[in-house]
């Protein structure tokens, strides 16, 4: 009888649990391979997120606004979303709901009334002390393990995929080519929708749960 391959035949599907990760890993290519344990720790975050709701009253999203608020007192919900990475119609949700909660309290800006600056409350900071049962606590641990060295790459390579994948959002990851008929011909545009257009269509930036 032939040997069998090393590599996963069709009818070998149904029974990924016997074959080596690195069989896995090599038949999927180092893209789906690293897309695959990126839905693992987004599946793993949203998990936790759940548990912390149950044992802490909040949300992953929710403390991490909690922990942002922590360090820097008196910070505004615009400046609040740019640090998280919001648009800052995602944040306001979040806001609304630490406010009602009485984790948070909004004073108005002395300089620009317009403006909320943000301030734990006592029970705020009680949450804020809190790190049994967290994301961080695991990220702590985590972070323990590699030399520096390897964190410092690991947080160039977070910092260029999220690039890439607003700019994929966005339309501009490659070069739009030029069109040989219609436009192109007559000298006009062929550049498509705007920017503001695209993310408008799609819910750029609006999809981050609460």
């Amino acid at each position: 009888m032939a040997q069998r391959s090393s590599m996963m035949a069709d009818d070998d599907f149904g029974v990924l649990s016997r074959f080596e990760p690195g069989v896995v890993a090599l038949r999927l290519g180092r893209v789906l391979e690293f897309i695959r344990l990126l839905w693992a720790l987004d599946h793993a975050l949203q998990s936790t997120s759940k548990w912390m709701q149950v044992r802490l009253g909040v949300t992953w999203p929710q403390r991490l606004s909690i922990r942002m608020i922590g360090c820097f007192p008196g910070i505004s919900a615009g400046t609040l979303a740019d640090l998280l990475h919001l648009h800052p119609s995602t944040l306001t949700g979040v806001l609304h709901r630490l406010t009602d909660r009485r984790l948070i309290r909004r004073v108005a800006d002395p300089r620009d009334a317009r403006r909320a600056l943000l301030w734990l409350t006592p029970r705020g900071r009680r949450i804020d002390r809190g790190r049994r049962g967290t994301v961080e606590a695991a990220v702590t641990r985590a972070l323990a393990v590699p030399p520096a060295r390897n964190l410092s790459a690991v947080r160039a390579m977070l910092a260029q995929l999220e690039l890439e994948l607003n700019r994929e959002v966005a339309g501009m990851a490659r070069p739009r080519r030029v069109q040989r008929s219609g436009n192109a011909r007559s000298g006009k545009s062929s550049s498509g929708p705007t920017f503001r257009e695209r993310r408008s269509s799609t819910g750029f930036m609006r999809s981050r749960r609460s």
